[in-house]
């Protein structure tokens, strides 16, 4: 990779200086001024948008000076029950205010905020609670049956519930937002300290805390606002988890960073994803793929008033060429944009320049500004531009490690930099491309086979849904490739799909056996692919 920016880069570049910097043992590029941690960065916001809405839920709105009121009576109220700063406190919540509250309480007193998807069943809640050592738990009430017992977890002390149900063992949360608003001293953590530590998905055994520090959540969300240009009076809908990198950062943290409003939907449809961004006049949004598809589907998409959304966002899977042809078409002030990354670097890693996607739809976008990129080979060796390799990143959002796991931090890391896993490429003018993830790769009889490639294709079929594609032993050429699709169209036959295939693909890239399912693709609680249930069956 060349030391200069690259075309895709320069694209990029709407931000303050940058300069070289040492941060966990690693050396880095970092903007040169940006706030000393998160409570600087929500006092700067405060400074200037106190009356400015901060959320919208349900039949609430919250200003940011409310907000800033209720933190500073939830922080007094988690300082007086005995939180201390570095105790870990843990978020079981839906998409609510609440989340945000206890959140910047968090951050106030410096304790490490450790969000949980709230499909997470018991076991998993305690492993989870127990690896990370919690002290407290703010959980929804509707969910007490699920918490470990007390003996289970005799550590964590402190447990709040929210809203009604049967939660005996728990505080009411809102006795926190009824008492007075008393003056405690804000926490000033470092910047390498970790304020969040967020589990990974897990694809096999437990899994890892990653460790987000304030440097590396203050640097995406200076990523996000300079990136794409997000400013006050931005209205960000958060339809993924909270407890996800994608909702936590991309909208939580950068609404908080620029003045933006931050639309809580509780609970993804369709229906009401529509009437809330047609209603509180979204302008931004980064989600999956699936939820503009799904989107699309809605009868009567064209009576909702989206002419303020200026910006959609979308990672976590490629984005289907029909599904850009389709927004294209009745959403023609939009402009999508691309985003990959991952939880172990605090969201994005690149981003495609915006208005840019039409015409590169099979690249994941440009590195950020403060992001390195290298395509790497299975013996550690740099690729040349084009060739592909396994993606390996490196910046001030790239998290130093895992908690408490040195065995899996000194497995995933080398150089400074993190081994995604991934397999893609970056071309001459730097736009990256991501193939597959390394171990999705299907070797069929030495070809290879990259299986986000083929779903691609089939996603332009008519009748395909949505489409997954795994390996399959064969005794003769290795593997085979297996496709796993839910149709709109009971006619359609595995021929069909695999004529349709035959016409864009070479031959030994067609799908060898084709499953037609009934029921939308197992996914994990984050929304991603699980292709290991597909691999069992």
């Amino acid at each position: 990779m060349p030391s200069t920016p690259s075309q895709a880069a320069q694209r990029l570049e709407h931000a303050p200086q940058l300069r070289r910097e040492a941060h966990f043992g690693r050396v880095f590029k970092c903007y040169a001024e940006r706030p000393a941690n998160l409570n600087a960065m929500f006092a700067q916001t405060l400074a200037r948008h106190a009356a400015d809405e901060a959320l919208v839920c349900d039949e609430r709105r919250v200003s940011y000076a409310e907000l800033d009121d209720i933190t500073t009576r939830v922080a007094a109220g988690f300082a007086r029950d005995g939180l201390r700063a570095g105790d870990r406190l843990a978020l079981l919540c839906a998409n609510e205010p609440e989340f945000v509250y206890a959140l910047l309480a968090a951050f106030r007193i410096g304790a490490i905020a450790v969000p949980i998807n709230v499909r997470e069943q018991t076991p998993e809640l305690a492993y989870v609670l127990g690896q990370c050592k919690a002290r407290a738990l703010v959980f929804d009430a509707v969910l007490a049956e699920r918490i470990p017992s007390h003996d289970a977890l005799p550590g964590l002390a402190l447990r709040y519930a929210v809203g009604g149900g049967d939660a005996a063992d728990a505080r009411p949360f809102a006795q926190l937002l009824a008492s007075d608003a008393e003056a405690i001293a804000t926490a000033a953590p470092e910047e390498d300290d970790t304020a969040v530590i967020l589990y990974t998905s897990g694809t096999t055994g437990h899994p890892k805390g990653a460790m987000l520090t304030q440097l590396n959540l203050i640097h995406s969300a200076l990523h996000y606002q300079y990136c794409l240009q997000l400013g006050a009076g931005e209205r960000a809908l958060l339809a993924v988890p909270a407890s996800h990198v994608t909702g936590l950062v991309a909208i939580i943290l950068a609404m908080l960073r620029v003045g933006g409003c931050v639309l809580m939907l509780r609970d993804f449809k369709a229906k009401a994803f529509l009437e809330l961004a047609s209603r509180e006049r979204m302008t931004f949004t980064l989600v999956v793929p699936a939820i503009y598809n799904l989107c699309l589907r809605e009868p009567d998409f064209e009576r909702y008033d989206l002419s303020r959304w200026r910006i959609g966002g979308f990672g976590g899977a490629p984005m289907p060429e029909g599904t850009i042809r389709a927004l294209a078409h009745k959403l023609p002030q939009l402009l999508l944009v691309n985003a990959y990354g991952a939880t172990e670097t605090c969201s994005p890693t690149t981003i495609m320049p915006p208005g840019e996607q039409a015409a590169h739809l099979d690249s994941v976008g440009a590195v950020l500004p403060c992001a390195e990129l290298r395509v790497m080979d299975d013996e550690g060796r740099e690729v040349a531009p084009g060739a592909e390799g396994e993606i390996w990143i490196a910046g001030p959002m790239v998290v130093p490690g895992y908690w408490d796991d040195a065995a899996a931090t000194q497995r995933e890391f080398c150089g400074g930099y993190w081994k995604s896993g991934d397999i893609g490429s970056i071309d001459t003018d730097g736009y990256v491309r991501i193939f597959d993830r390394k171990k999705d790769l299907i070797n069929r009889g030495g070809y290879k086979v990259f299986c986000a490639e083929v779903e691609n294709v089939l996603s332009l079929h008519p009748a395909v849904i949505e489409s997954a594609l795994i390996a399959r032993p064969d005794p003769v050429l290795g593997e085979k490739s297996h496709a796993f699709v839910l149709r709109s169209d009971p006619a359609c036959t595995a021929e069909d799909l695999r004529a349709h295939c035959a016409r864009q693909l070479a031959d030994y890239k067609l799908p060898d056996f084709i499953t037609f399912i009934e029921q939308p693709l197992p996914r994990n609680a984050n929304g991603k692919l699980m292709k290991r249930a597909l691999r069992q069956r």
